[in-house]
């Protein structure tokens, strides 16, 4: 562990390493359009959120002044604008994305103060979130992408980029604050943890966030972590601070964690009266106001006092024409708002490897059919060793997939075929799995992810969400295409946490792809079009048919993919329409045998195929959906819907669904085979619909 402490200075003595002129303008500059906002566009109802970054302003922009090199990237949070000026973020686009204007961070889409800026000729910044800590993590991935371009694909021109994330003192009580320290420090990742500590979680004291309020302190004794505590309002401290703690992750290639006190001038946000705090406290914070102790170091030892004011003056100005440009924005045409939700043809400016020029191998959808046939398990195994050998920025990892295999032996003997830096294991945090992943992909990876059951997806919620909506919220400007495989269902008993399905979860998150797969073919045919792909993919594995006899095709070949949205039908017939998909498809077509059925394997339900269900019920006049997960609010409520608005007039009967009960998966075998629709509930199912 480092520990480095910078306390005492020669006033008017500023480091002539950094730009100081610039840092001022900045610094006006960011205090120009903060009170532009609270004193002109939130009265006037042009701006709806706002959240001022005085106090927090000087060491911000400080900090942007060191992060020079090409793939340096950082991770704020709603009280970051100064850092985006100081990366060269146009004043125009920050008022106009705080207005909801069109262009700016994106379109209109999301809260002018959650930002981003992709950046290919410096310092990016990451999409940041809404929530609270939700920033650790992607920043935690994209450190572990450095690395990884430096140390694994021996790409030099990455050896000395790093991540930085910014939070407050609120957020290191998050999860996703703990998640990505644990990732950083045992990984020994190139990332710098900064956080601005101003006392105070909106109204909370940052005592309740941490023991005694310094999460530095606390962290002095953690293994493998640089530590660097001080003044933010103190300008020559401040810099001394920044440039050693970026200097140490840049040079060491391992993280650090700076924190510096500064006080929040104004409320949490504009509609936050401070209340909360007393007279004395108030008095105390101005006082520690940071622009007049920049004003005392840098006049007269860099700048006269007339050329303070005028870089006051010329940084009113900018705000100035930033807000008349911004003003002059039209508001995005409201047709346009549903684009972006997944690739629609149009690149992405960062984020996966298709915005690098990436072009997929010749595929085709045409099963190669000899050869023994072989059990799921063997299959996915076998396109994620084909994909990996073909692709270097390939990584897969998760809980227990290293050396172990996976607890389903999936990958088994990958790890030892392509090491430990492209497949790992890691700890016990689907957070940081997910968030992880988040910050990989969006530095040109295509990570795959296991989250070992479908159940254990829970704690990764917010970074699943985040993701899925990276690509729409930032308005085409980022997407991150990871690949989650997630293993789920019942298998030969069942239980509350390891046999959930629950898939209409992330059909409802959007930008999800979500597939499906019932057999080995389907499954070679889906996980590669999902690796080879531009959109974030749950690719969902059934415990039951890894390795169900049913379920084994002969391998189809390196060069089989298969399309999202179309769905397979497996036997045909004229009386009926059975839509299903994953393990009820062998059970439907049991069902079905003596019956002129149509089945339809959906296999995927993101998008799904709603013009083969359609058509086949314009033939049949009838439909059963068959699926495991439960009735209420599942995803076949989702085609009844659809079924009843588009081919009402071609039903001679209700469109009836068979699913579990409402119900968790009971772990008993014998209660488990009641839940669940089996071959002989699907038939009696079927006969009630064709005497209706």
């Amino acid at each position: 562990m480092a520990q480095l402490a910078f306390r005492n200075h020669e006033r008017n003595a500023p480091d002539d390493r950094i730009d100081w002129r610039r840092v001022a303008y900045l610094v006006h500059l960011s205090r120009a359009l903060d009170e532009m906002e609270e004193k002109r566009l939130v009265p006037e109802k042009k701006v709806l959120y706002q959240f001022s970054a005085r106090g927090h302003d000087m060491a911000q922009v400080l900090l942007g002044t060191q992060l020079t090199s090409l793939h340096d990237a950082t991770c704020g949070y709603y009280r970051s604008r100064p850092l985006l000026l100081s990366l060269g973020v146009d004043p125009a686009d920050a008022l106009g994305s705080a207005m909801g204007r069109a262009g700016g961070y994106s379109d209109g889409r999301d809260i002018g103060v959650v930002f981003n800026y992709p950046n290919h000729s410096g310092a990016s910044a990451l999409p940041m979130c809404g929530g609270v800590g939700a920033q650790y993590t992607p920043t935690a991935g994209w450190a572990q992408a450095m690395k990884y371009y430096a140390t694994t694909l021996g790409r030099k021109e990455y050896a000395r980029d790093i991540g930085v994330v910014l939070g407050g003192d609120g957020s290191v009580a998050s999860n996703g604050f703990w998640a990505a320290l644990t990732a950083a420090t045992t990984q020994q990742l190139p990332m710098l943890f900064y956080i601005e500590d101003n006392g105070f979680g909106i109204s909370v004291p940052s005592t309740a966030q941490t023991p005694g309020g310094n999460i530095a302190a606390n962290l002095a004794s953690w293994k493998n972590l640089a530590i660097f505590d001080g003044d933010g309002c103190d300008p020559a401290e401040a810099a001394h601070l920044i440039q050693e703690a970026v200097s140490f992750v840049r040079e060491e290639r391992k993280p650090a964690l700076l924190r510096l006190t500064v006080p929040r001038l104004e409320g949490h946000s504009f509609q936050d009266t401070q209340t909360y705090k007393s007279e004395e406290t108030v008095k105390r914070e101005w006082e520690r106001d940071p622009l007049p102790r920049l004003k005392e170091f840098l006049v007269p030892a860099v700048m006269t006092m007339e050329e303070w004011n005028a870089c006051e003056s010329q940084a009113h100005e900018m705000a100035e024409n930033a807000r008349s440009a911004a003003e002059g924005r039209p508001v995005a045409d409201p047709s346009s708002v549903t684009r972006h939700v997944f690739f629609d043809g149009d690149m992405q400016v960062m984020g996966g490897q298709h915005p690098g020029g990436y072009v997929p191998p010749a595929a085709t959808d045409e099963a190669e059919t000899a050869g023994p046939r072989i059990n799921m398990v063997t299959a996915i195994r076998r396109t994620l060793e084909h994909e990996m050998s073909v692709n270097e920025r390939v990584v897969m990892f998760g809980e227990d997939i290293g050396p172990k295999g996976g607890v389903h032996a999936v990958t088994l003997g990958l790890q030892e075929k392509f090491g430990a830096e492209r497949i790992f294991d890691t700890s016990l945090s689907e957070e940081s799995i997910i968030g992880r992943a988040v910050g990989m992909a969006l530095a040109g990876l295509v990570p795959v992810p296991e989250i070992q059951f479908r159940k254990y997806a829970e704690p990764a919620t917010e970074q699943l969400n985040d993701c899925g909506t990276i690509r729409w919220r930032t308005n085409n400007r980022f997407a991150a295409p990871i690949v989650v495989r997630m293993p789920g269902g019942f298998f030969k008993c069942g239980d509350p946490w390891h046999s959930q399905t629950n898939e209409v979860a992330f059909i409802h998150q959007p930008g999800w792809k979500v597939a499906v797969p019932s057999n080995a073919e389907d499954a070679v045919g889906l996980l590669r079009t999902s690796m080879r792909g531009n959109d974030p993919v749950i690719f969902f594995e059934h415990r039951a048919m890894l390795d169900h006899a049913w379920a084994r095709r002969p391998y189809p070949g390196d060069n089989f993919a298969l399309p999202f949205g179309k769905a397979k039908l497996t036997r045909t017939g004229s009386d009926i329409t059975i839509v299903t998909w994953g393990a009820m498809v062998h059970r439907c077509e049991e069902a079905a045998e003596g019956i002129s059925a149509d089945v339809i394997d959906l296999r995927t339900l993101m998008p799904w195929d709603h013009e083969a269900v359609l058509a086949s019920v314009a033939k049949t006049h009838r439909c059963l959906i068959v699926h495991e997960d439960l009735e209420a609010a599942g995803f076949g409520a989702e085609i009844a819907a659809v079924i009843a608005d588009k081919a009402f007039t071609d039903l001679d009967a209700p469109v009836s669904r068979l699913t579990m009960p409402d119900i968790p998966s009971p772990h008993n075998p014998v209660l488990l085979d009641w839940a669940v629709p089996s071959t002989e509930r699907i038939a009696k199912r079927i006969a009630e619909i064709l005497e209706f």
